[in-house]
């Protein structure tokens, strides 16, 4: 017992003298890291420092990251670009932003109206094959980047007004922020959209250049200020049920990179995605309840009003097929996910009570 009690020891040793090694060999990684949102904003702009703070634990100083505000070290609408350039090493950004380079079909990575929630859309871009076509939207684009599933955020709300919306015909002529493909439904029903900064909404709706706006979720949007001029706030999210960000590492760089600090950046990844979204989900009844005690009224979309919303949609979506091919295989390929997917939901979940009468 003695004797394999010592070869144990000896074992055990000689593979953490192994790992040591190994660390020490890799030569040491510093990630530049420019973000889209700031870092103020809880869960969306907070992911990526969490993403820092993890990795530069976790390595040991082999991979090191710095977090750079928005527009302090590349443009937010150049960070893509920069990033597959080798100006920056590194970016955090979604594929809806970017869609100018990386096709329509980039919008399916971000946020799909009627969409899957987190769970759903983790499972179809983690082992239903959704990741392969993310890297692919880049790869096609010819760009030099290695692109990480890196961040999820749970439903947004869909919509802050001056004053409740009926039915359909008080979206007609609104000018309204929205963003990705929902923007696409409410331009079928005559709202005119603009995609707008976060930091630049309060001050377009107090000068009278926007009518309504939609951002993010209830924390969100209240560290925005919304709430002190827009006293109509409008659930569910039908737009975003849930919606994903990425990491962007130069493709040079991730090559260069060892197996060891590859598997650790996944890692890290893979655990803000948990973080953010735990977050996500415990923190928002009490920002919507603090809206409401300062006079904001929640308000559920009737039936009507979510069938007009999916069939607007319907339309947007076969018109995409239509004319995009790289649009149509991705979410050809994200439906019949759904569809298999659905067996499990229907069999496994219970049934939400109706929001309807609230």
């Amino acid at each position: 017992m003695k004797i394999k009690s010592l070869v144990g020891l000896f074992t055990a040793a000689a593979l953490s003298m192994s790992v040591a090694t190994t660390a020490v060999a890799d030569d040491k990684v510093l990630l530049k890291l420019p973000v889209w949102f700031g870092t103020h904003l809880i869960g969306l702009g907070s992911a990526p420092v969490y993403f820092a703070d993890t990795l530069n634990a976790a390595s040991g100083g082999s991979v090191r990251v710095k977090v750079y505000e928005p527009g302090k070290l590349v443009a937010n609408k150049e960070i893509m670009e920069n990033v597959s350039n080798g100006t920056v090493n590194a970016g955090w950004s979604t594929p809806g932003y970017n869609t100018g380079l990386l096709g329509l079909g980039g919008n399916l990575f971000s946020a799909v109206p009627f969409g899957p929630e987190a769970g759903e859309y983790l499972a179809w871009v983690l082992y239903g094959g959704g990741g392969e076509l993310w890297q692919g939207i880049y790869d096609d684009a010819g760009l030099n980047i290695k692109a990480i599933p890196c961040s999820i955020i749970a439903p947004e709300t869909s919509g802050w007004f001056h004053t409740p919306i009926e039915g359909v015909e008080d979206l007609d002529g609104l000018r309204m922020r929205f963003f990705g493909l929902g923007a696409k439904v409410m331009e079928k029903l005559g709202v005119q959209t603009f995609l707008l900064a976060g930091g630049d909404i309060m001050p377009a709706i107090e000068k009278g250049a926007l009518d309504a706006t939609e951002f993010s979720m209830p924390a969100i949007d209240k560290l925005l200020g919304f709430p002190k001029l827009l006293k109509h706030n409008y659930f569910p999210g039908w737009h975003q049920q849930s919606t994903m960000f990425d990491l962007l590492i130069n493709g040079d760089t991730w090559a260069g990179m060892s197996d060891s600090q590859q598997a650790l950046v996944e890692m890290a990844c893979k655990a803000t995605m948990l973080d953010g979204y735990a977050q996500g989900e415990a923190i928002q009844f009490q920002y919507m309840k603090a809206n409401a005690e300062a006079g904001v009224t929640n308000h559920y979309w009737s039936d009507e009003m979510l069938a007009t919303f999916k069939a607007a949609w319907d339309e947007v979506a076969a018109d995409l097929v239509a004319s995009d091919e790289g649009f149509a295989k991705i979410y050809a390929h994200l439906n019949a996910f759904r569809a298999d997917y659905q067996i499990w939901q229907e069999w496994a979940y219970m049934p939400r009570p109706s929001m309807q009468g609230k």
